[in-house]
């Protein structure tokens, strides 16, 4: 029998494409299902939340996820990650240096643990921490079968050293933005942010999207341009970025 995506949680933004608001943090997961292929966007803060993930999205596609895009290295993104052994990983460049890091594992676990999450899955996560076997470095046109291709893009630094985004063009465009965007709350910048770029990133992921999309954020509700303009130009005022 199949299941809509309402059934199971999510929201339908397009056809073929979704999202759901994952408990704990209110971060986003997506999903773009081609002919198939699935691509998951992002894959929640643990290695329990991204089995999960991995059954619902493959209920939804009718066949297991192919792809995971991770759009930055914070915990609530990535810890799901290890769920996905078969799918092939994309990330933004750097991401995966940064992920050999000893010091990359000891931030990550002080900030999952210290927003909440459990040591031990902290811990397990930790141990088999994904890293990204294709490396974004500009713009990278991901087909999926059946006419559908999805642009996978990194436009950062911005949120975090690391920032990828996702386009999926269609009537309407659906723009997967990351942390780069957030709706439920003002936008977070931790030690990694890189505030002088920000501004700029997203201005390129308005520029890729254009006036007409829907803009998924990390966390929150789906919002349009002029809320993300509003957010750009927040931003910059906040940190003092000029155009």
């Amino acid at each position: 029998m199949t299941v809509t995506w309402e059934e199971l949680g999510w929201e339908r933004v397009a056809a073929g494409v979704g999202r759901c608001r994952l408990p704990g943090w209110d971060c986003t997961a997506g999903l773009v299902v081609g002919a198939g292929t699935a691509l998951l966007i992002d894959a929640g803060s643990s290695i329990g939340e991204g089995s999960r993930l991995r059954t619902q999205a493959e209920s939804l596609a009718g066949h297991r996820v192919t792809h995971l895009a991770l759009t930055h290295p914070h915990f609530d993104h990535v810890f799901g990650a290890a769920a996905f052994a078969e799918a092939e990983v994309y990330g933004p460049v750097g991401m995966g240096a940064l992920f050999d890091q000893h010091r990359t594992h000891e931030e990550l676990r002080a900030d999952a643990v210290g927003n909440g999450l459990e040591e031990r899955l902290a811990d397990e996560a930790l141990a088999s921490l994904t890293r990204p076997l294709h490396h974004v470095s500009g713009e990278w046109t991901l087909d999926l079968g059946g006419g559908r291709q999805v642009l996978l893009a990194n436009v950062g630094p911005g949120h975090t050293g690391h920032d990828l985004v996702v386009l999926v063009p269609g009537a309407p465009e659906v723009v997967f933005c990351g942390d780069l965007v957030e709706e439920s709350g003002e936008p977070q910048a931790g030690p990694d942010a890189v505030p002088s770029h920000w501004p700029a990133a997203l201005d390129r992921l308005l520029e890729l999207g254009g006036e007409d999309a829907l803009y998924v954020p990390g966390h929150g509700a789906v919002v349009d341009a002029a809320f993300v303009r509003r957010q750009r130009d927040d931003l910059a005022a906040r940190f003092g970025v000029s155009r």
